[in-house]
């Protein structure tokens, strides 16, 4: 196996990891493996039943909450990937974040305590079929925002796809198509309708979505450090003009 065919295989590899886990996340958080029927052991849920003691579960499922913030920001700072480069070929950073994401997630899942104090409860009425239908819509919103400004890129194929040993050269094309004309971030939206909107809330999945949303805004600002510097008064303007998250105009 030449160079090339290893870098597009581990590229391909990374990729899949994060669509499979993004598929499980859906049923995980959710609750959705019951819905079909379909038990296993295999089949972990947000607010299944292998419960702890209330310290304990707190404790642990902040530690993963904390885990995956810390990784998904750190790594994504300019400072961290010059760093990096030194161990691995730059064409490789994107894919090799986006393992490393994939991983957290995926220890989450396994390590995940339930705390199942129902803090509301719909699931019998009309705004539970609402709930559903609402989440759902998160998470399209949360996908369909990948594709919006490079889909390649943000996970890593178009690196491995035009393997090199030099690091890709960023466009300084700054584009705000689609939902990006209505907020800042509409992956972040996506996934907070999608982690908020529960027919049946719970102790533990308040605290994974109240930990969602702090890692949210905490990740926003560092972000937006990043772009701009990199666009300058470009962003400055847009972020004058668009809200974070509200898709609302700002007053003039």
């Amino acid at each position: 196996m030449n160079q090339r065919t290893a870098y597009v295989a581990y590229g391909l590899f990374c990729y899949c990891l994060f669509w499979a886990t993004s598929a499980y996340a859906i049923g995980f958080v959710g609750n959705h493996w019951a819905v079909f029927g379909w038990r296993s052991a295999w089949l972990r849920s947000l607010d299944g039943d292998e419960g702890a003691p209330l310290v304990e579960a707190l404790a642990l499922d902040f530690s993963l909450l904390a885990l995956f913030g810390v990784q998904h920001s750190v790594m994504a700072r300019r400072s961290f990937k010059d760093w990096w480069a030194r161990f691995i070929p730059p064409v490789l950073e994107r894919s090799t974040y986006v393992l490393a994401a994939s991983l957290c997630v995926v220890l989450l899942f396994w390590l995940w305590r339930p705390i199942g104090f129902v803090l509301w409860d719909t699931s019998h009425g009309a705004a539970g079929y609402g709930f559903v239908a609402v989440s759902f819509v998160g998470w399209l919103i949360a996908a369909g925002s990948t594709f919006l400004i490079d889909h390649a890129e943000l996970f890593g194929l178009r690196q491995v796809f035009g393997a090199s040993n030099a690091p890709a050269e960023a466009s300084n094309e700054f584009k705000t198509p689609g939902l990006y004309r209505a907020v800042r971030h509409p992956l972040y939206l996506g996934f907070l309708v999608a982690f908020w909107s529960t027919p049946i809330m719970t102790l533990g999945h308040f605290v994974f979505a109240a930990g969602s949303t702090l890692y949210v805004l905490v990740a926003i600002p560092l972000e937006e450090r990043d772009l701009m510097a990199r666009f300058g008064d470009r962003y400055a303007s847009y972020r004058k003009r668009v809200r974070a998250l509200l898709p609302f105009p700002r007053s003039e």
